[in-house]
């Protein structure tokens, strides 16, 4: 691999470009709104809002859709998930496992699923 090359890896990575162009096209493709360039501009300035803590972070789901995401990792109805579980649920919504802090010992209630998804 060229110098070049890597130091573009190395630059998408370090700014965690790909993960937010993903969210961006689950975005608009979850909400398909009629002017997307329109709906790109706002959820970007919801975005930088959210980081300096002026406003709300744009979410793909809501608390009822995590619910059920969580549900559907709990088959039997135990009210918890295991580590992985919550890496495959991760994985369907295209996010991040890379800085899960969780032992593969550990129930994940869904309380603790809310709040990191």
């Amino acid at each position: 691999m060229a110098a070049g090359e890597q130091q573009g890896r190395d630059y998408l990575q370090r700014h965690r470009l790909p993960q937010l162009l993903h969210r961006l096209g689950a975005l608009l493709l979850y909400h398909r709104p009629e002017r997307p360039r329109e709906f790109l501009i706002q959820a970007l300035e919801r975005v930088k809002a959210g980081k300096r803590a002026e406003g709300e972070y744009p979410y793909l789901m809501d608390e009822a859709n995590l619910a059920a995401m969580f549900e559907l990792l709990d088959v039997v109805g135990q009210g918890h998930i295991t580590p992985a579980q919550y890496r495959e649920g991760l994985k369907t919504l295209g996010l991040s496992t890379e800085d899960l802090q969780f032992g593969d010992d550990v129930n994940i209630m869904l309380d603790v699923f809310k709040e990191e998804v």
